[in-house]
């Protein structure tokens, strides 16, 4: 059993400190390249034989779950048998392949430097979000890109990160599986209304719990940092529910009230405004300026080591579960 814990912590450690240190690293057999690659694969197969509703959508989704850990198990297996060593290597470089905080922050981090070139900044944000950018104003920018950091804090780090110290890496496998699962295929049109049900179903259910307690989180960070977390509690309370997901508007109304600024406000999608409301009180700014992004990119941060804090205090509890 100390082996096992010790493994695990190694493996989170080791992952950890390379994000922080590297930064997502770019290789051609990338796991979430493969990854991609094999559920296209698999949905032109399953599509092919005709199965395109919920039950190809749950075969899909159940035979990418089965290769992603059966591939995972039979390299460290295969390992294992040789040397612990060379498997403890491969869990934790593939557990690095799948954390992503600082990249997260890098791009923050880009648009801040590009914020005095308003064309520079829109196409870096573009790369962020999902919105038309060609029409944002300097404020319009920096609240897309904090929002942007608000809700992948949730998806891209804290779940993450969570699992693997839980479930080890079988869970950060699963985890980012499910996400992959409902960025591609978890689309409300023709094609993906059913196929894509279960990876939009199971990914609203894998962060619901962490979404929640990013609200805590952003607040303890915001306290560390002297901001507002007070207003990060209250306002998540208040605006969680102004977004259509279950999840994102959780970190996002926490970020603002944390900041203390207001975010969204009118969002144009397809030619189409979609949404105009804007998320904290109204006698917050909303013209958002460096400053504010500055403080978000230290917020977010602040947010990402006290999440390994809390994951690597969770980690005894992996000696418990049944898997």
């Amino acid at each position: 059993m100390p082996e096992l814990l010790l493994h695990h912590v190694v493996v989170i450690l080791v992952a950890c400190l390379a994000d922080a240190l590297v930064g997502d690293p770019v290789y051609r057999l990338h796991p979430i390249r493969v990854l991609g690659a094999a559920i296209r694969g698999l949905e032109r197969v399953l599509f092919a034989l005709g199965l395109r509703g919920y039950v190809g959508g749950a075969l899909h989704w159940l035979l990418m779950i089965t290769l992603a850990l059966g591939g995972w198990w039979a390299v460290h297996a295969g390992l294992a048998l040789w040397s612990p060593w060379a498997a403890l290597v491969w869990d934790a470089a593939l557990a690095y392949s799948l954390l992503c905080l600082r990249d997260l922050v890098q791009h923050g981090r880009r648009v801040l430097t590009d914020l005095d070139d308003l064309a520079a900044a829109r196409d870096r944000v573009a790369m962020l979000v999902g919105r038309e950018t060609a029409q944002l104003d300097r404020g319009g920018v920096v609240r897309a890109t904090i929002e942007s950091l608000s809700e992948n804090l949730t998806d891209g780090v804290l779940t993450p990160l969570w699992a693997l110290c839980l479930f080890g890496v079988p869970g950060l496998i699963v985890v980012k599986v499910v996400s992959s699962l409902d960025s591609m295929l978890g689309y409300r049109n023709e094609r993906y209304r059913r196929f894509g049900w279960w990876g939009a179903r199971s990914d609203d259910l894998v962060h619901f719990v962490p979404a929640r307690c990013s609200a805590l989180l952003i607040a303890a960070a915001a306290a560390v940092l002297r901001l507002h977390p007070v207003s990060a509690v209250k306002t998540a309370w208040r605006d969680h529910g102004m977004l259509a997901s279950p999840n994102s508007g959780w970190s996002e109304a926490a970020c603002a009230g944390a900041l203390q600024v207001r975010l969204m406000g009118p969002i144009v999608k397809a030619g189409q405004q979609v949404h105009s409301a804007f998320m904290g009180d109204a006698s917050w700014p909303s013209d958002l300026g460096a400053q504010h992004l500055r403080q978000a990119l230290r917020l977010t941060v602040v947010c990402g080591v006290l999440a390994v804090v809390i994951g690597l205090a969770l980690t005894p509890l992996r000696l418990y579960l049944p898997w």
